[in-house]
């Protein structure tokens, strides 16, 4: 008896195993809110109730948002072999680039065009380092990747602790607010700035229409499924990784510019500014099996399970950590799934 791959899943199977692991992690979570001295049902209702009005929409959505960027653009580097860990310093870089638009450049029509143009960048040049140091030196993007996620932490805190500290800030850690010119536009009293809303839309169909109907595509997919088979090719793995690896970075710099131009309006500390959504979109794009595409249902799928534990948190007030537990075992519960439904139990030796 043995566990082995299975190539090709039938959608009943896929089914039952997301049924069977929610179950779980839902009575799981029933004895945490029971000893917590909360009725299960209550909490579950809770959980689920952003889906129940046009308030809690609008917060799945401004959760989707980012998730939806950022993981249309791992899928794409996970697709070539490119294991981009850094999105969280990626979308800081591009949070600092659209700021220094923002705050330090005459503002105009062309304010926010040129905050998204300077946060893409940043947010590329971040992901390039580290595809160049992979393809010049062998160094492993994980790790440098990894690693450049606290630099970008920490240049953040010394620009808002520092340089770029607000005039009439007092005590707290944040720059002057954007003008009125370098601010997104948003859906009537909601957080959720549609227009990179509509851009993560169209960067999913994008990103799917180049790497599975275009020869750019296709020598992706040959580089990111055998990388032997793309050298014997001839392919220039270097250049492809590469350009992977920097489009991955624009849509998190993208990211970082919607945040602070779209909801704060200003650049906060790290923390304030993404609630880790560069490592829950590494989750969006593994549970979108490599089609950019899918993301469109993966993000906003995390995206509830973000906003039903907000909605704990406020209605219960439950402690930051409760909420993050209940988080963190409906993500368990997808990631289960999704390994089980991708393996079988073979009877033989």
């Amino acid at each position: 008896m043995r566990w082995e791959l299975d190539p090709s899943p039938s959608p009943g199977k896929v089914a039952l195993a997301y049924v069977f692991f929610l179950l779980l992690a839902l009575v799981a979570l029933g004895v945490l809110f029971w000893a917590y001295g909360v009725s299960p049902f209550r909490a579950y209702a809770l959980m689920f109730s952003p889906l129940g009005d046009a308030l809690g929409l609008a917060e799945v959505a401004r959760r989707t948002i980012p998730l939806l960027l950022i993981g249309s653009g791992l899928v794409l580097a996970f697709r070539v072999g490119f294991f981009n860990i850094g999105a969280e310093g990626q979308l800081l870089m591009g949070a600092v680039g659209a700021t220094y638009g923002a705050l330090f450049l005459p503002p105009g029509p062309w304010t926010l065009a040129l905050m998204f143009l300077l946060g893409g960048g940043l947010g590329a040049l971040w992901a390039g380092l580290a595809a160049w140091l992979r393809v010049r030196f062998g160094a492993s993007e994980i790790l440098t990747t990894l690693m450049q996620n606290y630099l970008a932490y920490y240049l953040v805190v010394y620009l808002v602790a520092g340089p770029w500290k607000g005039q009439l800030v007092f005590g707290f850690l944040y720059t002057d607010r954007f003008p009125q010119e370098a601010q997104l536009p948003r859906l009537g009293d909601t957080l959720v700035h549609w227009p990179t809303l509509l851009l993560g839309v169209l960067a999913a169909a994008a990103l799917h229409l180049l790497l599975f109907r275009t020869p750019l595509g296709l020598e992706w997919r040959v580089l990111g499924e055998n990388p032997q088979a793309a050298r014997y090719l001839g392919l220039r793995a270097g250049r492809l990784l590469l350009l992977a690896a920097l489009l991955s970075g624009t849509l998190a710099g993208f990211t970082g510019v919607g945040e602070v131009a779209g909801i704060h309006l200003r650049l906060l500390e790290p923390a304030q500014i993404s609630l880790g959504y560069g490592f829950t979109a590494i989750l969006a794009a593994w549970l979108a099996r490599g089609k950019p595409l899918l993301v469109l249902l993966t993000a906003p799928l995390l995206g509830l399970i973000l906003a039903g534990g907000d909605a704990l948190k406020l209605s219960l007030s439950m402690p930051f950590r409760v909420v993050d537990v209940v988080a963190g075992l409906l993500l368990l519960a997808l990631v289960g799934a999704e390994a089980a439904s991708r393996h079988r139990l073979v009877w033989r030796r």
